[in-house]
């Protein structure tokens, strides 16, 4: 833990007081939500990657961050950095960005209370989002970028939410998320997998009767009795033999060649993670739900978002890449 005459006090999204340097060079993420987020805010504070990034994804990151080490997560499934790892990278502070529930809360206590590192815990929802940059900008000491992202993040959000608005609910979409090959692992309405499709107009046909909830497997005769009239995968095989598997051709969304594959390097424009990498998304999906409502050029707010977002200049082949898999039935 830094020394008080070298400590300020942060009070963290949970409510926990955490001293933390007064000036932070390094910076570890608990895990890929934190990680997207001090990539955007500050790429030279990085110490490495949760997991490397693919070969693919490269192109995408800006050249300072793409030789980083893997140095592993300690949240969610799979945690693989050992806290001798941890201690061994010298941050001078661990972040995690997503739920602070009481499960976060008391692993941020332990790995603190072990390793002396301050450890932060950041609400990551949407509604947060500007919260989030500006309360981590004050940290790092880039106030100026985190405005410049917190404003842009919030303008998006707002034009997003007074278009859903402005519709009447019997013309919103009715969306089935569909996730892995078989589409059949899906997001419970008001999950943090959806809560991207719900803000941005689309009704999630998906409800478990609990609140929240998360990943879920649904049957095919489920998804048919939901009939959604429009699909979003995230799995380029299911959309590619959607159009044409007999045992979804009944479905609304496949009828109508309403099934979407979301753009993904070098993260999920949905979720994987569920971090900034949303906020195009949300106006990628507001885009296809209500195209006569927000008819925004989405190839010049993604050149724009991956400026300034990502750090990098897209060229036109990039952005092609990007969108080429859109609509995909």
């Amino acid at each position: 833990m830094a020394t008080a005459a070298l400590a300020r006090e942060v009070i963290d999204s949970a409510g926990r007081k955490v001293e933390v340097p007064d000036r932070i060079e390094r910076v570890m993420a608990a895990g890929p939500p934190a990680s997207v987020l001090i990539y955007m805010l500050a790429p030279e504070k990085m110490i490495g990657w949760n997991l490397k990034p693919r070969e693919d994804e490269l192109p995408y990151l800006a050249p300072i961050v793409r030789d980083l080490p893997e140095i592993g997560r300690l949240t969610g499934r799979g945690n693989t950095a050992n806290l001798e790892t941890v201690m061994n990278a010298k941050p001078g502070i661990i972040l995690d960005f997503g739920s602070v529930n009481a499960t976060y809360v008391s692993l941020a206590d332990r790995v603190e209370n072990q390793t002396r590192i301050p450890y932060l815990l950041i609400d990551g929802r949407f509604e947060n989002t500007a919260t989030a940059l500006r309360l981590l900008g004050s940290v790092l000491g880039v106030e100026e970028r985190a405005q410049r992202l917190a404003a842009r993040a919030e303008a998006i959000l707002n034009e997003v939410a007074a278009v859903a608005r402005s519709i009447p609910e019997a013309q919103h979409p009715r969306v089935y998320l569909a996730r892995r090959p078989n589409g059949l692992e899906t997001g419970n309405r008001g999950s943090i997998n959806t809560e991207i499709i719900e803000r941005a107009g689309g009704v999630n046909v998906v409800d478990a009767g609990r609140d929240g909830g998360g990943l879920l497997n649904a049957s095919l005769e489920q998804v048919i009795q939901w009939n959604p009239d429009t699909m979003i995968t995230t799995d380029r095989n299911f959309a590619e033999q959607v159009a044409t598997t007999q045992a979804w051709a009944n479905v609304a969304a496949v009828q109508r060649h309403r099934v979407f594959l979301s753009p993904s390097l070098p993260y999920g424009w949905i979720d994987a993670p569920p971090s900034l990498n949303r906020i195009l998304g949300l106006q990628w999906l507001a885009r296809l739900f209500f195209p006569d409502r927000y008819p925004i050029d989405i190839r010049a707010e993604t050149r724009e978002f991956y400026k300034l977002f990502y750090h990098v200049e897209l060229t036109e082949v990039q952005i092609d890449r990007l969108l080429e898999r859109g609509q995909m039935t």
